[in-house]
């Protein structure tokens, strides 16, 4: 009795700080809004690949964008562009991500839009690879994803704006050395999917774009970190995927630009009715293996089971 007492009180108050910031926010808002100011999205990760890319289509749309980068020189080259705003925005740190809450709040414009998209990819054998690179990663592709969003949900909720997750054809595809980051991108699926459920009460949208090989910057570091973490030579049970991964290009500079990606995630923003996903891939064969593998799991689970549909 005492344990349900002290839930229900925890609710309430949560429900009233809620409402309070809410109620806060409204007179400016109202203001902006009656000024016809540009509808305000802060995206996550914005200092180079997909992040950049999106922050300046959507800034050169007519949004106000707060671009969030964890370095002082990507922060000043955000700041030289039309629209932005740089913001220094590390989600693995509360502190930074309320500091941005209280610049975007202070700022009088509200939030329409969320874009998370800081990630990191970093990989090895499942059987091999220390738990450590599984909790780093976690920690900024889902954990942060968790955070940013909590953080920003009453201003989403008062705008009734949007959310957009960057999730990845890896939160359906799985290869060797790639577990731990398929892992968390299929984890920003389910999480998608139940915050779509969940915010729609309060007419907000959900997204989730799913991009696949695009040019970025996410295997510079992911393959320095690789290197340095993998598993002594002679010593792996992979030594032919190590291989394979040696082998293959150090950047990403063969790939499209990720216009594709932007273009999504302004329907996502502006779109009567946003899509839950957009699976975004620069050519047939990787829309091929991403549906192949759909509809393969689609057969797995329905196979041998009393319950089965012909």
């Amino acid at each position: 009795m005492k344990r349900n007492r002290s839930t229900l009180l925890f609710a309430i108050s949560t429900c009233l700080t809620a409402l309070l910031t809410l109620a806060t926010l409204a007179p400016v808002l109202a203001d902006s809004h009656a000024k016809g100011e540009p509808k305000a999205v802060l995206i996550t990760g914005a200092s180079t690949g997909i992040g950049r890319n999106m922050a300046e289509a959507l800034a050169a749309k007519g949004f106000f964008v707060y671009a969030g980068a964890r370095k002082q020189k990507d922060l000043d080259a955000l700041n030289a562009i039309d629209n932005i705003q740089a913001v220094r925005l590390d989600v693995t740190k509360p502190e930074e991500i309320q500091a941005a809450v209280a610049m975007v709040t202070k700022s009088g414009r509200g939030l329409y839009g969320l874009v998370n998209n800081a990630g990191v990819f970093t990989g090895g054998p499942l059987i091999e690879t220390d738990i450590s690179e599984l909790e780093w990663l976690f920690d900024i592709n889902v954990s942060g994803v968790y955070r940013v969003t909590q953080a920003f949900a009453p201003l989403i909720i008062e705008s009734k704006g949007r959310i957009i997750n960057i999730s990845s054809i890896s939160g359906v595809l799985d290869w060797p050395l790639g577990g731990i980051y398929s892992m968390s991108k299929h984890a920003v699926e389910a999480y998608s999917d139940t915050l779509a459920l969940e915010m729609e009460r309060f007419g907000v949208g959900v997204s989730a774009i799913g991009p696949g090989n695009y040019k970025s910057a996410i295997s510079e570091t992911a393959r320095q970190r690789m290197s340095e973490k993998a598993v002594a030579a002679g010593s792996t049970l992979y030594a032919d995927e190590w291989a394979d991964f040696g082998d293959s290009p150090a950047d990403r500079s063969q790939y499209k630009e990720p216009d594709e990606v932007s273009a999504a995630a302004l329907h996502a923003l502006t779109a009567d009715k946003p899509r839950l996903r957009y699976m975004v891939v620069p050519n047939q064969e990787e829309a091929g293996w991403t549906i192949n593998e759909l509809v393969t799991e689609l057969v797995q689970w329905n196979a041998d089971q009393p319950y089965s549909y012909s």
